[in-house]
């Protein structure tokens, strides 16, 4: 008598051979990333792709690997480097873990990457999911991915009724994807499920027409396409306010080294005065820095000749939005440098390591026209 597995009643090799069949016919062949068994140019695009769409990925990736074309070169470079080809790709905890995983591949594994999922799921910034993507199409390694597209993507077809991102349901959805691996063809069933969710299962407007799962598509059949998968319980965003100070002189701006945790750590950014302040009820422009914070901030720089508030802006991070209010301080004499400080040219300021909100502002600031 056959012994059955505790996923025997999840398997459909139909399932497999369905999204395989669609992906060699009508999936994504040609991204630069693709047609590689170079386990590094996987994981790198891996790790791009994050949380971010491939559109933006893949100027990045290019000048990347231009500057980093070997787990080698990356794990020998300075890590402010790294983060000045990274600057503007969002999330930059990725980065700072890139360059920690380089320097383990090379350190532990002689600069190759383990096969194993377990062994890669181990080191910085990869995880469960991004560990199979690297290892089934690096290797051919027979192991199930389940990334926000594939969550998705189930949980339409397998008309899944909650949160997927809620612990038990999600450890529901990896039973499910680990029975569902087919016995061959790992590499067009990964990208596969990738495509779908990238393509046509999208967010919204999804294209249910040209979908090769329609037919087994809860969702589908029963209208629900808007609604599944189940969305995040809402809870309110928290807001703050950051007091920035632009100190210009001479065409150059001082800067401030972030440290390597936290929000925007490991990047170059302008002085706060405050940090980042909770708002709780007030308005954000209700919250201005105590005149004693502003003048104690100002008092670094010497004489002044002119303090100028100019246009706020707001960035939203995960999980909280910040209101920031720049302050353009121009010092009568250029003031000595700061330890953790340096001053960087306005004309190249394009070049710096910054924040994506920071670098606009300075690049609006350093036209001609405004200094």
């Amino acid at each position: 008598m056959k012994r059955l597995t505790e996923f025997d009643d999840l398997a459909d090799p139909t399932f497999s051979d369905a999204v395989i069949a669609w992906q060699r016919a009508h999936g994504r062949h040609t991204l630069p990333w693709q047609n590689t068994r170079d386990a590094y140019r996987v994981w790198l695009s891996e790790i791009m792709l994050q949380q971010t769409q491939v559109a933006a990925v893949l100027g990045y990736y290019a000048r990347f690997l231009e500057r980093f074309p070997t787990v080698q070169d990356l794990a020998a470079a300075p890590v402010e480097d790294v983060m000045t080809y990274w600057s503007g790709l969002g999330y930059y905890t990725r980065a700072r873990n890139l360059h920690a995983c380089a320097q383990r591949v090379v350190n532990e594994y002689g600069g190759v990457f383990p096969s194993d999922p377990a062994l890669l799921a181990d080191l910085p910034g990869i995880g469960r999911s991004t560990a199979a993507a690297i290892t089934a199409f690096s290797n051919g390694t027979r192991a199930a991915i389940l990334d926000g597209n594939v969550k998705r993507v189930f949980a339409r077809v397998f008309g899944v009724e909650q949160y997927p991102g809620e612990k038990r349901v999600e450890e529901a959805l990896w039973r499910r994807a680990d029975a569902l691996l087919p016995e061959e063809g790992i590499e067009s069933y990964t990208q596969g499920l990738m495509d779908l969710g990238a393509t046509l299962c999208t967010r919204s407007k999804p294209d249910c027409g040209r979908c090769p799962l329609q037919a087994r598509c809860v969702a589908y059949a029963t209208g629900r396409t808007a609604e599944l998968p189940v969305r995040k319980p809402k809870k309110t965003s928290p807001e703050k306010r950051a007091d920035l100070l632009v100190v210009v002189h001479e065409g150059e701006v001082l800067l401030e080294q972030r440290p390597g945790s936290g929000i925007w750590g490991g990047l170059l950014s302008l002085p706060e005065v405050e940090g980042h302040v909770a708002l709780g009820d007030m308005a954000p422009s209700m919250l201005a820095p105590a005149e004693a914070s502003m003048a104690g901030a100002l008092g670094r720089f010497g004489e002044l000749e002119e303090v100028q508030a100019l246009l706020p802006l707001v960035h939203v991070f995960t999980h909280y939005k910040l209101h920031i209010f720049p302050h353009k301080v121009t010092p009568v004499a250029r003031p000595a440098t700061p330890p953790g400080f340096v001053w960087w040219k306005l004309a190249d300021v394009d070049q710096a390591a910054l924040p994506a909100p920071v670098k606009k502002l300075l690049l609006e600031l350093g036209r001609p026209s405004l200094f």
